[in-house]
């Protein structure tokens, strides 16, 4: 097992910390980092895509799973695979594409490792119809503080504590998913134009059972009778018989393209206000006034950003922030006004994404909850930014919602409470499986889990 110091950030690149970083390759030194990790605890690290603080531990050490990456049995009939927790959704679909199984659920990116995905209880663009990633795990192996390694199963407390509990009750180990069984690995899409807000929520709310997967970028830069004009994007796993000739003699073949990384440095303010709105109305004027059934290969469907190496860099050496909150079906005026606030405060957002969920899975820290789910990104040295996201803060917990701490490195500890209610049985567990900490981060200090 390798041992180094080093700084790290999240994905986001704002209030790097330093550690002492382990790497196990086995199951018994990953035991053995554990329980030697010192009185600052230590905390599980995938591909470091959370955007905030959850897998940093400053003073601490941190366990960086990427070497235990076997993907250990499959079961091609039944599309149930037992993979190491390090294994990353790239490396899943490389394997399980070509054997006609997909992933039940994948963020924004693919570059995320099956331990992180339950720790952070992903969501996609198909939470209303599959939920969020936990759902489809059947059990996993957690390494927890006393040393030892528990199969934990859905229906327990420490499940439904672990599925979103960001590391914070042990290291997962190895996990057993179920996938989902597809024809081809191009997506059948339809994409249309919303002029504003309102005609967007009522296209999604009126349509949006006829597919699987959905989500609108909105430019939160237009204002007036425009604001919250969108680009809606809606699909299906193609079937074979949409595919072109050429294309059905190897339907299942995975191959993401890949562009230049992004610089290692981009001069502070390139991506302001100015550089925004031109890219919003150029991305606005492009996009299709209505289309239906365009294929798309699965990388620009689901995975666009991955193209760009490095992409986070875009925002320079102050980095940026990702806020997402949701607010529930009945809150849609909550909504309109945080859009109209956002709009009105001229944030230089590239990307913001608006999606509908479905029911909420168990997990006590679990983010989703029925509802309508906002993300945007905003560059971290904003002026006045820290003030107005509190305020976004209290409007989103005035109306019942919350914000998703596997994106978050800015919450109040006092807001997190009114935002989760089951945070109190997540502590007292907590308390009761790790009473001398060994499992923290920055993230769990700041928000005092």
């Amino acid at each position: 097992m390798s041992v180094d110091t080093v700084s790290l950030t999240g994905w986001g690149r704002t209030a790097p910390t330093t550690a002492l970083r382990f790497r196990p390759r086995t199951y018994e030194e990953a035991a053995a980092a554990v329980r030697g990790c010192g009185p600052r605890g230590s905390i599980a690290r995938g591909l470091g895509r959370a955007y905030g603080d959850a897998a940093q531990n400053a003073g601490g050490s941190v366990l960086d799973m990427t070497a235990l990456n076997r993907i250990r049995t499959i079961d091609a009939a039944t599309g149930l695979v037992v993979c190491d927790a390090g294994v990353s959704l790239h490396r899943l679909m490389e394997v399980l594409l070509p054997l006609g199984w997909f992933v039940p659920v994948t963020p924004g990116t693919r570059h995320v490792t099956v331990g992180g995905a339950i720790g952070a209880d992903i969501h996609g663009r198909n939470h209303r119809v599959s939920g969020s990633f936990s759902r489809h795990v059947r059990e996993m192996e957690l390494l927890t503080a006393d040393g030892g390694i528990r199969t934990v199963r859905p229906g327990t407390a420490l499940f439904d504590a672990t599925a979103g509990g960001l590391g914070l009750t042990g290291v997962i180990l190895s996990a057993t998913l179920r996938f989902h069984p597809v024809t081809t690995s191009l997506m059948w899409v339809d994409t249309e134009r919303a002029v504003d807000l309102d005609d967007l929520m009522g296209r999604l709310t009126a349509t949006d059972h006829r597919y699987r997967y959905s989500s609108a970028w909105i430019d939160l830069l237009a204002r007036g009778s425009a604001t919250g004009r969108s680009v809606l994007s809606r699909g299906e796993h193609a079937p074979l018989h949409v595919l072109p000739a050429r294309a059905r003699r190897t339907p299942l073949s995975f191959r993401p393209g890949q562009l230049p990384a992004a610089p290692p440095f981009v001069p502070e303010g390139l991506l302001g206000r100015t550089s925004a709105a031109l890219f919003n109305e150029l991305w606005y004027r492009r996009a299709p006034r209505f289309r239906t059934g365009g294929l798309q290969k699965l990388s620009t469907f689901f995975h666009l950003l991955d193209a760009v190496p490095h992409w986070n860099r875009v925002y320079g050496r102050g980095g940026f922030v990702q806020y997402q909150f949701v607010v529930g079906y009945g809150q849609e005026e909550a909504l309109r006004r945080i859009v109209r606030r956002i709009s009105h405060r001229r944030c230089p957002s590239f990307l913001a994404v608006l999606k509908r969920f479905g029911e909420g899975d168990p997990g006590w820290l679990s983010f989703p909850v029925p509802g309508w789910t906002l993300a945007l990104d905003l560059p971290a040295t904003l002026p006045g930014l820290a003030r107005f996201l509190d305020g976004l803060d209290e409007e989103v917990a005035s109306a019942g919602g919350r914000v998703c701490l596997a994106k978050d490195s800015r919450l109040r500890p006092e807001t997190l409470a009114a935002m989760y209610p089951r945070l109190p049985e997540f502590r007292a567990l907590r308390a009761e499986m790790d009473p001398d900490g060994a499992f923290r981060s920055d993230l769990s200090r700041r928000l005092a889990l």
